[in-house]
């Protein structure tokens, strides 16, 4: 890893989406992991948002939606291809 994982960071508008684990994934592990409990668990995804992304969605519904959907979505993508491109960029040296 380049970056140590934080445990409460700030999260931007959006996820990223690419094929490759970016800083900002590492940064935001512990979001995502908190992310996948919260769903698991069937946690109001406002809850979620107020608490883990630190957004208001009494204020911006659309973009706080769009914000956890993004987020949830990056860490879905973490558990079914990300994981493994962790493994392929550390063996090319790009971790």
């Amino acid at each position: 890893m380049r970056v140590r994982p934080e445990l409460d960071p700030d999260v931007e508008d959006e996820a990223p989406t690419g094929p490759d684990i970016t800083i900002y994934d590492e940064e935001h592990f512990v979001t995502y992991l908190r992310l996948l409990d919260a769903d698991a668990e069937g946690a109001s995804w406002t809850e979620v948002a107020q608490i883990v992304l630190h957004r208001d969605p009494a204020s911006d519904v659309v973009g706080t939606r769009r914000c956890w959907e993004s987020h949830l979505a990056r860490a879905r993508w973490m558990t079914k291809i990300g994981y493994r491109r962790i493994l392929e960029q550390a063996v090319d040296g790009k971790l």
